[in-house]
């Protein structure tokens, strides 16, 4: 089965001490969440959030929250509140926050 989906992550919700360098890049291990079914309220299909430890999923701790999922094709049909194929999104897109220029530029992308 094929499906195809949109992500949009906001970036400084990511824990920048759980990146780690591999031979090709920095890299960020993440989980997403998808029910292609079943659209929340406001069209998202599930969730994408950082991997944590082992230790610290023991200890009942959860990764952030790093933003949503769309499904936008599955197959031959276009899963219940996906954005038409038009190529107009549901939502407009949103203007930068005001302290994005003090961002902080280590991030490796």
């Amino acid at each position: 089965m094929s499906i195809g989906v949109r992500v949009k992550i906001d970036v400084s919700k990511i824990d920048k001490e759980l990146l780690f360098k591999g031979s090709k890049g920095t890299y960020l291990d993440a989980t997403v969440f998808i029910d292609p079914n079943q659209a929340d309220q406001y069209g998202n299909h599930g969730m994408i959030t950082q991997d944590i430890s082992k230790e610290a999923r023991d200890k009942g701790e959860k990764g952030n929250i790093l933003g949503n999922v769309v499904v936008f094709w599955q197959g031959d049909s276009k899963p219940q509140g996906a954005p038409s194929q038009s190529g107009q999104e549901q939502s407009q897109p949103q203007a930068a926050p005001s302290n994005f220029d003090n961002f902080d530029d280590d991030i490796p992308f």
